[in-house]
């Protein structure tokens, strides 16, 4: 059993479009660790996958003080359990009440149940609290940075940076995003160790079997997401329009619900598209893959939102790697370094649906490149994306002492799950 108890500090969980969390925890708990969930808001959503009940980790919602006297509820509950409260009061007046109030609770917590560590996924609200906790109880914090939470128009850069120098360390999901950080924040990641780990799967789960492409009327082309801008849907639409016009119409199944629902069923009525096209709503996570697994190609047409919003590197889009399916993506942030051009999937230019018309209708042609494709796709989710590797490198990122850090890279074997890519103090490279 790991001697550390790592309390992870969330927005909200269950939440059923972050299955990479649940990934994560599974892998951890796989290879000992003891785990509490800490979240700060109730769930909204009644849908869950069935994974959540392999979950051994118990999960408290953080009491969230509404009223001021709430508030000062908070902190007479605290003040006799944490020696630190003096030196964090100044950060707790700045912040946000709400957000202040949570940290004293959590705070409570962290010290009666002896957790060691706490980690919070996202940039923004978790880590905000997870911050503010540490200050109030010494247990030092980490947090991973996905998109939305460093890509965003409303990002506060300020913020960010004290969160990034106050960690223990960082995690980010794709090498796009750790020299974005690196570049942006160059003073605050000085301060800290900044790990580039990629979010993993359980391989187990998606057994790899290549698709069969024939006209017999399963669905040539499928996408999957949560229906909003930087998501690139409606430029898929515009691509199935463009193909149909050329006369090879192809059936289309986009899964998954969103502010952009209505606007893309009705671009689809606009475009005739209504016996082509199916928009099927959010699925649970097994019908997900069985449709992923079926399908001639899985297209993710991702593209930078109006705000600034970017996908990382979309864990479905792993998924149907994995499971054999051939992918077309967009040059966008992190997928990149997944969907390798040419050599694990197509790319194509962000809001070109011509261009990604003729890759998908490239993919369904070809056969040598369709297999050579898979093939290679599995293998790079093998060998960069499994899980085993993800949480052995998270275990090792938590045991570092806390040292600044702007040093070497650690270099995975390729046949050793347990390596993976980190960034240690000064030092030759390690291999």
């Amino acid at each position: 059993m790991s001697p550390e108890r790592v309390g992870y500090v969330l927005k909200m969980y269950p939440r059923f479009s972050e299955t990479f969390i649940v990934s994560e925890l599974l892998g951890r708990e796989a290879r000992g660790a003891g785990l509490e969930v800490f979240s700060l808001r109730p769930p909204v959503d009644p849908r869950f996958h069935s994974a959540l009940a392999e979950v051994r980790a118990p999960v408290t919602y953080v009491p969230r003080a509404r009223k001021p006297e709430e508030l000062w509820d908070a902190l007479r509950a605290a003040a006799p359990e944490l020696p630190l409260l003096h030196r964090a009061l100044p950060e707790l007046l700045a912040a946000e009440a709400s957000d202040a109030g949570q940290a004293l609770s959590l705070a409570v917590m962290v010290v009666r149940r002896g957790i060691t560590h706490l980690h919070a996924h996202f940039a923004s609200l978790a880590t905000t609290v997870a911050r503010l906790t540490s200050l109030l109880t010494g247990v030092p914090y980490s947090f991973t940075a996905h998109a939305k939470d460093i890509f965003h128009s409303s990002v506060d850069p300020a913020d960010l940076a004290r969160k990034i120098a106050g960690a223990h360390h960082v995690v980010t999901i794709s090498d796009f995003n750790e020299r974005h950080l690196r570049t942006t924040y160059p003073e605050a990641v000085a301060a800290t160790r900044l790990h580039r780990i990629y979010n993993g799967l359980n391989l187990t789960d998606f057994p790899f079997t290549p698709p069969a492409v024939d006209d017999d009327g399963g669905t040539d082309v499928v996408a999957v997401g949560r229906l909003v801008e930087k998501k690139g849907f409606d430029v898929l639409v515009d691509a199935l329009a463009h193909l149909r016009d050329r006369g090879r119409p192809l059936r289309c199944r986009i899964v998954g619900g969103g502010e952009k629902e209505a606007e893309l069923r009705a671009q689809v009525t606009a475009l005739g598209l209504e016996g082509l096209v199916e928009l099927t709503g959010p699925l649970p996570q097994h019908e997900v893959r069985a449709h992923v697994a079926s399908a001639g190609v899985f297209a993710a047409p991702c593209v930078v939102g109006s705000d600034g919003n970017a996908d990382g590197l979309p864990t479905v889009l792993l998924e149907a790697m994995a499971l054999g399916t051939p992918c077309v993506s967009t040059d966008v942030t992190g997928i990149t370094e997944a969907v390798r051009h040419e050599e694990t999937g197509l790319q194509v230019g962000q809001h070109d649906p011509v261009g990604l018309a003729d890759a998908i209708i490239r993919v369904l042609d070809d056969a040598a490149l369709r297999e050579r494709l898979i093939r290679a796709a599995r293998a790079l989710v093998e060998r960069e994306f499994d899980t085993r590797r993800q949480v052995a490198a998270l275990e090792r990122a938590t045991r570092a002492r806390n040292t600044s850090a702007l040093g070497a890279r650690v270099v995975a074997s390729a046949d050793t799950p347990d390596v993976a890519d980190s960034w240690i103090s000064p030092a030759q490279e390690v291999r």
